[in-house]
């Protein structure tokens, strides 16, 4: 593919405004969001170019593969790309059924960066490294509107950069986790332990089998992500009876993650809490509630070591082999250093987005729908959109992000009726995910019946 952006050549590059209407929309990230960006804008006849940092569309997805999501497929195809689909021949999946990430990748998010609308302007292995205007930084305000963006990138180890009339960032925050310290921050110690420390959701009973076969496993995390992780070490105990689990959580009661169960409007979600309900029932999972970790270091025999505060008193726990931390993810802000821009400083989300999307309130289906006129900064037409526009708050849904994208770019195609309009039906009590282990994983050896 022909390379469509400006190579740098011995730090020289022009400093000319261009024409911004000539120039196109730059999208970073092609995941969901970021494709469904692209989609839209082809609907406008808008240029754009989708910049991937990694080898493949989905990337991120790719990571929790096996993962199966609550929502069926209608909630998970945005509109614009199914019609760009249809166009091309392609066969819809059952719109009832529950894909994993990696189906979601093969029959959507695949085909779609291959129609010919997107797949000429799609930029694979292309790292956004920072965004700024045209020759100008972030203190600098005269003309400051009527100046391109530059969006310096890598790629094949060079240095180039991109003219862009308005960057959409859909980069999302999966990959840049939290630590486990229950203070939020980064620890030398928890740093020098990565090879017994696994950030996310690990394919237990697949590609990462023998890692957790008949070990000592700790998992960190009150949400979706460590059920479903604790829910697939069960299923590896009854097959590795020695497979020895450890549940820490901050919640005073462990009864608050289990959800509304068998009340649940989504079957699939109240599942998820009835199956781990059993289990810490029926002692397959040790859990130690009301834990807040302060240090994990790692002892001379490689084993892992967790000191904190247990129901307020400073405990050292036995050593782990394996450790999983499933304590949320946060944005990665460092590329927008010099934009200005309104971020929250508690949720680190979109500003105005904030008092809609607090976790404390909100479950993953109460907020309110909402698009560009929330999602706008005071960098003009730069927006940030899909999961990274909530921060912190892990209350962000696929079907939120698609109807942001279609607002946002409406905007920018000057179809402002369009744009102020709200179009997002989702299930009453949202969408998550949701790891359908095999029925023989809840056996009579572990008391799930």
């Amino acid at each position: 593919m022909e390379k469509l952006c400006c190579q740098m050549n011995n730090g020289e590059r022009t400093s000319r405004v261009k024409e911004k209407q000539d120039l196109p929309v730059v999208i970073i990230g092609a995941g969901p969001v970021g494709l469904a960006a692209a989609a839209h804008l082809s609907h406008y006849n808008q240029s754009f170019l989708l910049v991937e940092a990694g080898t493949g569309v989905g990337a991120n997805i790719k990571t929790w593969g096996h993962i199966r999501l609550f929502s069926p497929w209608r909630y998970n195809i945005d509109k614009a790309a199914w019609r760009l689909l249809d166009e091309e021949g392609w066969r819809e999946p059952d719109l009832d059924s529950l894909p994993t990430g990696h189906e979601i990748i093969t029959r959507y998010l695949h085909p779609l960066s291959e129609t010919k609308v997107i797949n000429p302007y799609l930029l694979l292995n292309t790292k956004v490294v920072s965004i700024s205007r045209d020759s100008q930084d972030k203190m600098k305000t005269a003309d400051r509107e009527q100046r391109p963006f530059v969006v310096y990138v890598e790629q094949e180890g060079e240095m180039n950069v991109l003219h862009a009339r308005a960057v959409i960032d859909a980069t999302g925050t999966w990959g840049n986790p939290n630590p486990a310290n229950s203070d939020g921050v980064w620890l030398s110690g928890e740093h020098n332990i990565s090879n017994s420390v696994f950030y996310g959701m690990p394919d237990i009973l697949g590609q990462e089998k023998m890692r957790y076969t008949n070990k000592h496993v700790a998992v960190i995390g009150s949400g979706h992500s460590a059920i479903n992780a604790l829910l697939e070490l069960a299923a590896q105990k009854e097959l590795y009876p020695e497979t020895s689990i450890t549940w820490l959580i901050r919640k005073t009661r462990v009864e608050d993650t289990y959800g509304g169960e068998e009340k649940d409007a989504l079957a699939a979600r109240g599942e998820l809490g009835s199956r781990i309900h059993r289990l810490v029932d029926h002692g397959i999972i040790e859990v130690k509630t009301d834990f807040k970790i302060q240090q994990m270091n790692q002892m001379e025999d490689g084993k892992v070591e967790i000191k904190g505060l247990y129901q307020g008193h400073t405990t050292v726990l036995p050593v782990f082999d394996e450790v999983i931390v499933n304590t949320g993810n946060r944005p990665d802000l460092s590329l927008l250093r010099e934009l200005r821009t309104q971020i929250d400083s508690a949720t680190e989300s979109v500003g105005a987005l904030a008092p809609l999307i607090d976790p404390n309130i909100h479950s993953c289906g109460t907020v309110r729908p909402h698009g560009e006129k929330e999602l706008r900064q005071p960098e003009k037409n730069f927006y940030i959109v899909g999961a990274k526009s909530y921060g912190r708050a892990p209350t962000f849904l696929m079907a939120t992000g698609y109807e942001q994208v279609r607002s946002v770019v409406a905007y920018l195609a000057g179809d402002l009726k369009t744009a102020e309009k709200v179009e997002l039906d989702l299930p009453e009590t949202g969408v998550c995910s949701i790891n359908l282990v095999r029925e023989s994983s809840c056996g009579t050896n572990s008391g799930c019946n």
